[in-house]
């Protein structure tokens, strides 16, 4: 059967050898570009026999399934990418396909050499564009090129960086020709994207297939990794002490996860700039410790935003001082900023000369045939070329897309030439390349698409660069020959054949011993803890909104009328929460407009008038998930798909139920009861499936003090309405503790204050009760003072002592001076003493533990 019109995977034809049955299920590739799947003659080229032969026939018949295992692992991982234009949302599944590209042993060889060669090279472009400058005086680059793009960064002229090294992770983009030749189309120097995701894939892809993974001997990554922190430690102030950490723009970046994963895999702290502190030419990390220096930084942030000191004023993305930092010496940063203009396209048509001036060498890469307008000459050679050739914007920030030749009419040329004329220096014109296209799977068949492949060099730290072997294959949209992830591409694995023994590596080899493993302390940095400890607090703040709405629409939509005190302290307690209005008239006067303003604010749409003005159950799972989102290196994949679940569920809910003019109580009662569940599954995550470290006492502290100020305001404004003193208020207090069972396990069915008192707020077994929270903050606090700071012992000091609570003197009845009214004197005094301490705690706690306001007393370190 011809490959043009392949048969169905599932017709009962299938040839006997695994092969023949891939090029009978598979496309050819588009006219002009190259197959990377078929030689010219049609036949599988040995790569993909030998992988089709190790698949065998049952592993091709079993496609669909792998498919479905990879798409549920990359969805079960959390691996995500943002698409800028996606208006779906924040949080986009990683795009990857099931087959990997192939590269042979020989081809790998010319690839490895030429991007080590590159790799120098533009080390050394650097070098001299921030010093000595020979290339700009001997018109090896011209020198608007270099100082009119905004990225060449004068604040860094005549810096030395640490180690001498100012390129240590270098990313070429490459295509596959038509004639088989590599061509360099891009490289990237600032802060290069896809180590991660490329090992992310990899892990993934070899799962799908790991006979063919072993039978090819496929090279290992590990080396790489290990070579490029081996190099920064060598080349580091403190050498194999330094400490390193990973510099992430935070969650909101596209690339968020795989600057979460790298982290996770090279065993280093991921911070933001906020996380981060200058004092006396040196980095410090702000640790709930105090300040902890840092001696090398991985920066995955744009170098305009490094430092709003020195570079953009508007950076919130940077660390104040920090190129001041790199002048005195006392850090090493990979990349070194200032590599912007090695990035433009127009500085692949020097490099040829630039190469032959500083190494003495021909580019055994070439790079594909550009022209920078800027340049007379160029200019009018090109202008004639445009409708084969591929125009690019020169500088970053133009407010200019790239635009395929061949997609203009003749109009359009002549639009854009003069365009060019006028503004030469904005432009670069490059050579139209069919790139290669590698198989890819639909369901049924094989299908081509166009692909480009992203090689990284890392620096070994001896003046030499390691290639990775292998690479982040992108893949463009079907039909379409740009591969772009952010025009909707997606990526495949790159597999690099090794004739010899598969390089057997671990980053473990590198590590301390394990007994000094097991005496390091992961360090917890204020950002981190304080977006624990909102964690923790709109966690419970979500389960306390949730079970208080369920309880006010259990009683208004009753068949037994509630009472007047029960309807007004349910009132008081739902505006508190902010689960209606403070301009809804309360339950006493209509418990029909009461309930549906609470059910109509749970979650409003965006769209709706209600949106900025509802702070109810809706707003709290957002602002967990926000909280969330800024620890996600710290929550396994299980918690976080938990939180965005229960968020988008409940929202989704609430949205149907709004959509219906006929809902009513039952439905609205449907949404809460599975926001719940779900929320007790995140309750459960926090508690039995993360480690006991200060982050996680703070989540813990942060959920306390919430329950603390909410349980203790619910009793006092009971006490001030009297609903307990109808059986069904009485419920309603117990049930708002969420201790109903234990309550009627222990009393059966009596209703005095004495047993309402001593279980809710005496009992140190009931997690539920004043008592015990407030021992449990206590201990929280005192376990922060052994490995925090000892001040947290203090503050324990300043909550109320369960230990001096006596039940007799909490039931007393004392009558009141200016009404003459029955209270409950000792138990209201304690209630709002608990209620200012959670408050004040707080406070402290903020003060102390994050906004370093008070630095005179703590420690810089060494």
């Amino acid at each position: 059967m011809s490959p043009e019109a392949p048969h169905s995977l599932f017709e009962d034809t299938s040839p006997a050898h695994p092969g023949e049955w891939a090029l009978s299920l598979a496309l050819a590739a588009s006219p002009g570009h190259l197959d990377e799947m078929r030689d010219p003659a049609g036949a599988l080229v040995p790569d993909w026999d030998d992988f089709f032969g190790h698949v065998g026939t049952d592993g091709l018949a079993d496609l669909n399934r792998r498919a479905d295992n990879l798409q549920r692992q990359i969805r079960d991982n959390g691996v995500t990418y943002n698409v800028y234009a996606d208006a779906s949302g924040l949080q986009r599944p990683w795009a990857l396909d099931l087959f990997p590209m192939l590269v042979s042993t020989e081809e790998w060889a010319r690839i490895e050499a030429g991007v080590q060669q590159r790799a120098r090279l533009l080390n050394a472009v650097m070098a001299d564009l921030y010093g000595p400058q020979t290339l700009l005086r001997q018109g090896l680059l011209p020198s608007a090129l270099v100082h009119g793009h905004p990225g060449y960064l004068r604040a860094m002229q005549g810096l030395q960086p640490a180690g001498g090294t100012w390129l240590h992770i270098v990313a070429l983009d490459l295509a596959h020709g038509p004639d088989g030749q590599w061509w360099v189309v891009g490289q990237r120097t600032q802060a290069p994207s896809g180590l991660g995701y490329l090992l992310e894939n990899r892990i993934a892809i070899s799962r799908q297939f790991p006979k063919a993974f072993a039978g090819l001997k496929v090279q290992r990554l590990a080396a790489s990794y290990r070579a490029l922190m081996d190099g920064i430690k060598a080349q580091a102030p403190e050498g194999e002490h330094a400490r390193i950490a990973l510099l992430t723009p935070g969650p909101y970046n596209e690339t968020y996860f795989e600057h979460a994963y790298l982290a996770r895999y090279l065993g280093l702290t991921l911070v933001e700039g906020n996380d981060l502190t200058v004092r006396d030419q040196r980095l410090y990390l702000k640790t709930l410790k105090g300040l902890e220096p840092v001696h090398a930084l991985i920066k995955r942030v744009d170098d305009e935003w490094l430092d709003p000191l020195e570079l953009r004023p508007d950076s919130s993305l940077g660390v104040p001082g920090l190129l001041q930092v790199l002048r005195a010496g006392n850090l090493l940063l990979a990349n070194a900023p200032g590599s912007a203009p090695l990035e433009s396209s127009a500085m692949l048509g020097f490099l040829p000369a630039i190469g032959r001036h500083l190494l003495g060498e021909e580019l055994s890469l070439p790079s594909l045939p550009t022209w920078w307008c800027g340049e007379d000459a160029a200019l009018r050679e090109v202008l004639p070329l445009l409708k084969g050739s591929v125009i690019r914007p020169t500088y970053p920030r133009s407010g200019l897309e790239t635009v395929m030749g061949q997609s203009l009419g003749a109009r359009e040329l002549d639009e854009w030439s003069g365009r060019m004329a006028r503004h030469p220096d904005d432009y670069t014109v490059q050579d139209w390349l069919p790139l290669s296209q590698t198989p890819t799977w639909t369901g049924e068949h094989l299908i081509p698409r166009s692909a480009m492949l992203r090689v990284f060099a890392l620096a070994d730290g001896s003046g030499t660069w390691r290639v990775l072997p292998g690479g982040l294959v992108r893949l463009a949209p079907r039909g379409q020959l740009m591969a772009s992830m952010q025009r909707g591409g997606s990526s495949a694995d790159c597999w690099v054949r090794t004739d010899g023994e598969v390089d057997k590596t671990s980053l473990l080899q590198s590590a301390p011993s394990t007994l000094a493993l097991a005496h390091q302390k992961r360090p917890v940095t204020s950002r981190a803890a304080e977006n624990l400890f909102w964690l923790g607090r709109y966690t419970e703040r979500a389960e306390n909104g949730i079970r208080l709405a369920r309880i006010v629409l259990d009683h208004l939509g009753g068949e037994e009328p509630s009472s007047r005190p029960l309807l007004a302290w349910l009132s008081e307690l739902a505006r508190e929460h902010a689960l209606v209005l403070a301009d809804v008239p309360s339950a006493e006067h209509s418990t029909r407009v009461f309930a549906r303003s609470l059910m109509a604010g749970l979650a409003p749409a965006p769209d709706s008038p209600l949106h900025a003005r509802s702070f109810s159950v809706g707003y709290n799972l957002r602002a967990l998930k926000n909280a969330a989102a800024q620890v996600r290196d710290r929550l396994s994949p299980e918690h976080w798909n938990l939180i965005e679940r229960t968020e988008a569920e409940f929202a989704r809910d609430c949205a149907a139920m709004a959509a219906d003019a006929e809902y009513g109580t039952a439905e609205a009662l449907a949404a809460l009861h599975n926001a719940s569940e779900l929320l007790a599954a995140i309750t459960g995550s926090q508690t039995d499936r993360m480690v006991r470290d200060n982050g996680w006492r703070l989540l813990s502290v942060g959920r306390h003090i919430e329950r603390l100020i909410t349980l203790a305001r619910a009793l006092e404004l009971g006490l001030e309405h009297r609903c307990m003193e109808d059986p069904a208020g009485f419920e309603a207090m117990v049930a708002l503790f969420d201790s109903t069972i234990t309550f009627h396990a222990m009393y059966q069915q009596r209703r005095d204050m004495v047993a309402l008192i001593d279980l809710l707020v005496m009992d140190r077994d009931n997690p539920r009760s004043l008592a015990w929270v407030v021992q449990t903050l206590r201990s929280r606090l005192a376990k922060l003072s052994q490995s925090a700071t000892p001040r947290d012992a203090v503050l324990a000091m300043g909550l109320p002592d369960p230990d001096i609570w006596v039940l007799t003197e909490l039931c007393h009845w004392q009558r009141r001076e200016e009404d003459g009214q029955l209270v409950y004197g000792e138990l209201a005094q304690l209630l709002d003493g608990c209620e200012l301490a959670a408050a004040d705690l707080s406070n402290e706690i903020t003060r102390l533990h994050f906004s370093h306001a008070d630095q005179r007393r703590r420690s810089l370190g060494a």
